[in-house]
């Protein structure tokens, strides 16, 4: 019983970051997107938090 729920934990953990990384890369390279990108100037180039705190 307990491997199933953690099964269904690992898979909606995976899922959860396909969906996002998906989500996040349909945004950045449609037109609106890289309309914004231009207007704003909001390139990500900063590193998440935890690769900060990692590479210290």
């Amino acid at each position: 019983m307990s491997g199933a729920i953690i099964l269904w934990l690992v898979g909606l953990f995976i899922l959860y970051f396909l969906i996002r990384t998906a989500v996040k890369d349909g945004i950045n390279m449609s037109i609106v997107g890289q309309l914004i990108e231009k207007k704003y100037n909001s390139k990500e180039d900063e590193k998440p938090f935890i690769k900060n705190d990692l590479d210290d």
